[in-house]
């Protein structure tokens, strides 16, 4: 297993994109993983990296090697996982690709669950939208993803789906924190702080917008979930979350848009088709679908 040294070393130096502050990371020095670099180039007898005035770029040929070193790497952690577990231990560790809302409250809940009976297993989030959760996938980036209204796509195998009814959010003294089910014209009378179009909130609401020929006034435009929340917390500015992202809080309220108005969304609990993955993974999806399925 020696080799896949030298593959987590060029992975580690393909997502950095800095020979520098990947041997930092990795705790060597710049030169001896630069010549690990010069070594596997010539063993292949092409460059994988370009020097770039700011680090080194995966090349094509690359692209190619450290894709290939993701699923070999991969394979390797479903191997070790599954002997662990031979050993009656756990261990591993679980990669999530997830939308905003549910890093709010779902996914904490669900990991704490999950590490209170297996505590050597260890997670990564990363925030993704509803198109670069495939991708993360697809790179080998993620394990997992918890992606609300995802691009249809063949590689990605939903396992289990909730639906999420959209939620209005805004300032708790705001006008429409008086009413107890929203229509969406009465959101859309308002400025709203909206997450951009890779969002899966986005892409529902502005397809009913115009069903209803109604424009949207954005005044405020971020993917950064909590930007958004504290604007309409000192503002009266509108939102829109879900259920998964509401938090308790007395300086905020939220009411559910009419689904007549606004149809549900699904937040899609899935993986890369196709891909087996470590037993520490396959438990955790497993267990985000049985809890969202009752």
């Amino acid at each position: 297993m020696r080799h896949q040294l030298s593959l987590r070393y060029v992975d580690t130096v393909a997502r950095i994109g800095s020979i520098r502050k990947a041997a930092d990371q990795l705790a060597i020095t710049s030169s001896a993983l630069n010549r690990r670099i010069i070594g596997m180039e010539e063993d292949l007898g092409v460059p994988i990296f370009d020097r770039v005035p700011n680090g080194v770029r995966l090349n094509a040929a690359g692209e190619i090697l450290v894709q290939h070193f993701r699923k070999q790497l991969a394979e390797m952690d479903r191997v070790k996982s599954q002997i662990n577990d031979l050993q009656g231990e756990r261990r591993g560790h679980v990669a999530v690709a997830c939308s905003q809302a549910p890093m709010v409250s779902l996914l904490p809940v669900e990991i704490e669950k999950y590490r209170s009976l297996h505590p050597a297993v260890t997670f990564s989030i990363n925030v993704c939208t509803r198109q670069s959760a495939i991708v993360e996938l697809q790179s080998f980036n993620a394990d997992i993803a918890v992606v609300f209204e995802p691009d249809a796509s063949a590689d990605f195998k939903t396992v289990s789906s909730v639906p999420q009814q959209i939620h209005a959010q805004f300032n708790a003294s705001h006008p429409l924190a008086k009413k107890d089910t929203l229509r969406l014209r009465d959101c859309l009378e308002w400025p709203l702080a909206l997450s951009t179009r890779n969002n899966g909130i986005r892409h529902l609401l502005e397809d009913a917008a115009i069903r209803i020929s109604t424009p949207v006034q954005i005044a405020i435009e971020s993917d950064n979930f909590y930007l958004l929340r504290q604007a309409v917390t000192s503002s009266d500015l509108v939102s829109f979350t879900l259920p998964s992202g509401i938090l308790n809080d007395d300086s905020l309220a939220h009411r559910p848009v009419e689904v007549k108005d606004l149809p549900v969304g699904q937040l899609h609990f899935g993986q890369l088709k196709g891909r087996h993955l470590s037993v520490a993974a396959a438990k955790f999806l497993e267990q985000l679908s049985n809890n969202t399925d009752s």
